[in-house]
């Protein structure tokens, strides 16, 4: 006669037929495929400036590559403050991301160490997609001609040449602010809202000087409208030809770029950020892209998270020095 099983065994071989039994499909079920849903892509800036050109020329390319779309959206205030905010503490799963330049990662954390953002703690780097230098643009009527006479006639009358800038803090005021540290010379500064008013200024002959990116200032040079004295690269812009780089105008150390890169919250999952980057270097050799870059007198980059990475920290350090050597205050 068959012995009955004991209660233990009966337990284990319970639990074992237990262990076969359908999972619950809910919990089986495997994250969606990133991105699943459109995405959001703030610019702290107004719309029409650089920054919100490159994020919208940018993202139709992108958002081809990645099978979701990409809603660039202005979300201003505080010199890009409040945008950069709201990606620094969205969720980190790819859908809130930042086009920034360097007043967002750079020069307004330094400005401001109360920031609501630390530019190397609160983000994760994706990719630097252009840069662009600046210009250091004088009203036609100013005696000078070339680096050499603005220099001149800034040592004969300290602190009466007019600077204009974007506003107190602006990268255009602490490129300035770095120029004069570098040439031991004083200029005055003329803070307005917004770089365009003050170029508005330098083309009417209100104000001296102005140093403006690339980008914006090529065509009013072009047109007569200013006087370009020199490009803060090493080389001539193309569409400059006429200007030259910081080092055939006698200056050294004055290697300053623009750079506007893609950026998003810290901790952004690596699968992501790989994919982010991939669509973002498709975009960037697109013929459309590789057009309206050259018009706009940008330089496509690329390069790697990484890469990008150390430039953001270095340059948040650099623009810290100035800030700190030039004593500028936020109004």
């Amino acid at each position: 006669m068959k012995q009955p099983m004991p209660a233990l065994a009966l337990a284990i071989v319970a639990t074992a037929i237990g262990s076969t039994a359908p999972i619950d499909q809910a919990s089986a079920q495997p994250a969606p495929p990133w991105p699943s849903k459109p995405i959001r892509l703030i610019v702290p800036f107004a719309a029409g400036g650089n920054v919100d050109l490159t994020a919208r020329l940018v993202a139709p390319a992108m958002a081809e590559a990645l099978g979701q779309p990409i809603v660039v959206e202005n979300r201003t205030g505080a010199g890009g403050m409040v945008g950069a905010e709201v990606v620094a503490k969205a969720t980190p799963d790819g859908y809130v991301l930042l086009t920034g330049s360097n007043s967002t990662f750079s020069v307004v954390p330094a400005l401001y160490p109360n920031a609501p953002y630390n530019p190397v703690r609160d983000f994760t780097p994706i990719i630097n997609l252009q840069t662009s230098p600046f210009v250091l643009v004088v009203r036609s009527g100013l005696p000078a001609q070339n680096v050499a006479d603005l220099l001149r006639l800034a040592r004969e009358k300290p602190g009466t040449l007019t600077m204009g800038s974007g506003g107190t803090g602006s990268s255009n005021q602490l490129v300035g602010e770095l120029f004069q540290i570098l040439n031991g010379v004083k200029f005055l500064h003329i803070p307005y809202k917004g770089a365009a008013l003050a170029a508005t200024d330098v083309m009417g002959g209100q104000i001296d000087m102005l140093f403006d990116q690339g980008s914006t200032a090529s065509g009013n040079v072009r047109s007569g409208k200013m006087r370009g004295l020199v490009v803060s690269g090493r080389t001539r812009m193309a569409s400059l030809p006429d200007v030259p780089g910081f080092a055939e105008a006698g200056l050294k150390d004055f290697d300053i770029a623009n750079a506007t890169g893609l950026l998003g919250p810290a901790g952004l999952p690596g699968p992501i950020v790989q994919r982010l980057h991939a669509a973002a270097v498709k975009a960037l050799g697109t013929a459309q892209v590789k057009e309206r870059f050259a018009q706009m007198g940008v330089d496509a980059q690329g390069g790697t998270p990484e890469a990008f990475g150390t430039f953001i920290r270095e340059d948040f350090a650099r623009w810290t020095k100035v800030v700190q050597a030039s004593g500028i205050k936020p109004d």
